[in-house]
């Protein structure tokens, strides 16, 4: 089996804080600590020294997370895990994490639903959930140490950053690339496929899908909330596509 990407994703924290009209800033640390439990209030000093221009409530945080075998975990796990030695220490990178404190949410859309319903409460949710749902995002500090929001450009600057100049990497990992427009949890999205196939007229349709996901299926994806791939990184899956037997 190989791994290839199909299009990319950001993961965003998403929060409620009545009259609160600024988008709030976090760090990785922030976040690592709010999930951990270590963070319990608003207006909590590292909270405030990210947002010193904004009249923090003194409100308990409500974390809402992802029970065990989400693929959102997986990413989200490992951006905590980068900005947190802490969090590595304890969770760690995974797609089930065991969650110190919050209440879970089984789908993406339960997430948008009971944060944008239950004031003070914060999750993280796939950029389209955040978006369609017109809930809070928080900009979330990156490796250049500029505070981003994520967007299809701020998306695509992280992949760019990671894959050029070779465009061959297909790297496992976007998170917290380098750039200063790059949206710090950013991630591909992923077929898994036979290298080698015993069935040929099945290995002549998977290769014509493939195709078409890699020239005139990406604009249906952004469509939907994703970012489309960069047109190197297209062109170098295409040729890989043709590997294919």
């Amino acid at each position: 089996m190989i791994e290839l990407p199909v299009v990319l994703i950001a993961i965003v924290p998403i929060y409620n804080l009545p009259n609160v009209q600024q988008e709030l800033r976090l760090s990785g640390e922030v976040l690592a600590a709010i999930f951990l439990g270590d963070i319990k209030m608003w207006n909590a000093p590292q909270i405030a020294k990210l947002n010193s221009d904004i009249s923090l409530p003194n409100l308990a945080i409500q974390v809402v997370n992802r029970p065990a075998g989400k693929g959102s975990n997986y990413v989200f796990t490992d951006f905590l895990s980068k900005a947190s030695a802490k969090f590595r220490s304890e969770i760690g990178v995974t797609p089930s994490p065991k969650w110190p404190v919050g209440t879970a949410a089984e789908r993406s859309s339960d997430m948008a639903d009971k944060v944008k319903n239950t004031p003070g409460s914060i999750g993280y949710v796939e950029y389209q959930y955040a978006t369609k749902n017109n809930i809070s995002q928080a900009v979330v500090q990156n490796r250049s140490g500029k505070f981003m929001k994520a967007t299809l450009p701020s998306m695509i600057a992280a992949c760019q950053y990671a894959e050029s100049p070779n465009w061959k990497n297909f790297s496992a990992s976007l998170i917290n690339t380098p750039g200063a427009d790059s949206f710090p949890i950013t991630s591909f999205t992923w077929i898994y496929v036979r290298s080698r196939s015993n069935d040929a007229s099945r290995s002549i349709a998977l290769n014509g899908l493939l195709e078409w996901i890699y020239t005139d299926g990406q604009q249906y994806a952004v469509e939907e909330g994703y970012a489309e791939l960069p047109p190197q990184l297209l062109a170098a899956l295409r040729r890989k596509v043709k590997e294919l037997q």
